[in-house]
């Protein structure tokens, strides 16, 4: 077997008749695989989430296609699920090259808008979340970052249509329906196919993490508990298997979460406990957790982790305060906490 062919053997599973998960590969150091799904008709292809503008990726999907008897020119749509690059550039690259409809969540807009207002600066909005948190010499080191030689000149720009909360989407063998999912990113949506029994869940469901809220450039406001607001929107559509764009697709949306909300009001009580004991800043609960399975301390984490560590901790807060667990008082510009 030609080392082209062994790599499409692994790279495809056939989750339905009409609907292909390929897996592709990502240009970055911890997060590898992106979940690419292809749905089949007679007249052409869906694809939904087409992973990274990266050329190793754009073979093995342009592989996978031809295995399936398709070309880049038979896929009629690409639709994403959010905005992030290994979901999302790969789409802009072929709607640019083949003309293909590009379709995502409306709420992506202001994310990207800020992008392209400031496409030199990597972190612009969390540097002054980090120093309100109690953190400045982290965040001067994130405002220090330049992008990655694998981050610059991404495919990146606006789609050629917005996609609502209802929508639906005629696939040729199957429909389905956007359902708007805020929480990791502000206009994320998943894609239910009820006729498949399937949920797209992109990253609002995955098999073992729990997407970060940290990384949105025009977060809405209190993400967490537009996760958590969407996390029990899934518990109300019917139960489905769930296709996430990382990780195994042999899960059920219902147990996942179930999963994801149990885990969150875990850490808000954490959090809240932390607060009581005397830390009352988000770097201060930060430093006193373990993160990762590994059970890292804050300071052994990777920068960005750090940065996600510590505003992952203030989302928490803000939600505590909302829900009128905690109070808080600015002090020299830097967010204390303490419990009612």
């Amino acid at each position: 077997m030609s080392q082209s062919s062994a790599e499409m053997s692994t790279s495809t599973e056939k989750v339905t008749d009409t609907v292909t998960c390929v897996a592709l590969p990502l240009p970055l150091p911890d997060l590898q695989v992106v979940n690419s799904y292809a749905v089949q008709s007679p007249d052409g292809v869906t694809l939904i989430d087409p992973g990274w503008a990266y050329p190793q990726s754009e073979t093995i999907l342009l592989g996978a296609l031809d295995s399936l008897g398709y070309c880049a020119r038979d896929v009629r749509r690409i639709v994403a699920t959010h905005q992030h690059w290994d979901h999302y550039s790969l789409g802009v690259k072929w709607r640019d090259q083949y003309g293909i409809e590009l379709l995502l969540g409306r709420e992506e807009q202001h994310s990207i808008a800020a992008f392209l207002a400031q496409p030199d600066v990597v972190h612009p909005h969390q540097v002054g979340i980090l120093r309100e948190a109690g953190a400045p010499d982290l965040a001067a080191e994130i405002d220090s970052l330049d992008w990655e030689p694998y981050e610059r000149d991404v495919a990146f720009a606006p789609p050629d249509r917005w996609l609502d909360d209802g929508d639906v989407i005629d696939c040729g063998t199957t429909q389905i329906v956007v359902r708007a999912t805020p929480g990791h990113t502000r206009g994320h949506i998943v894609f239910e196919d009820t006729h498949q029994g399937v949920i797209f869940t992109g990253d609002h469901l995955l098999p073992r993490i729990t997407p970060s809220i940290a990384f949105e450039r025009a977060p809405g406001k209190l993400p967490l508990r537009s996760y958590i607001d969407s996390l029990n929107l899934v518990l109300r559509l019917p139960d489905a298997r769930m296709l996430p764009a990382h990780g195994t697709t042999a899960r059920t949306t219902h147990a996942r979460a179930q999963e994801l909300l149990e885990h969150h009001e875990t850490r808000l009580r954490q959090i809240g406990d932390l607060v009581a004991a005397g830390s009352s800043t988000a770097l201060q609960v930060a430093s006193e957790m373990r993160w990762t399975r590994r059970e890292r301390t804050l300071d052994e984490l990777e920068i960005v982790h750090r940065m996600t560590a510590v505003l992952e901790v203030q989302s928490h807060l803000d939600l505590l305060e909302v829900r009128n667990v905690v109070t808080c008082s600015v002090v020299d510009g830097v967010r204390h906490f303490a419990v009612r």
